[in-house]
């Protein structure tokens, strides 16, 4: 597999989790607050980001950026809620 295939099917897959985890919230199968709505966030950013980072595409790196730390600050705060 070639660098291009990889980077694409990880900006993909990054793609398909961030599109699951709206989805999911938008039909109410999964809270907003909820651990696996912010995992999937986190991780289907962090996906994007080496997909956009390596395109050049500096403005998507910023926004998912932004979308995993409201995604970790989300976990953070749901784990000081739950002590």
């Amino acid at each position: 597999m070639t660098k291009t295939l990889l980077v694409d099917a990880l900006g993909w897959l990054g793609v398909v989790l961030l599109l699951l985890a709206y989805g999911l919230v938008s039909s109410r199968k999964l809270a907003g607050d909820s651990p696996l709505y912010q995992v999937l966030n986190l991780i289907g950013s962090a996906l994007v980001i080496v997909n956009s980072a390596d395109r050049g595409a500096y403005p998507s790196v910023g926004v998912n950026l932004a979308w995993m730390g409201i995604a970790l600050a989300a976990l953070i705060a749901g784990r000081r809620g739950k002590r």
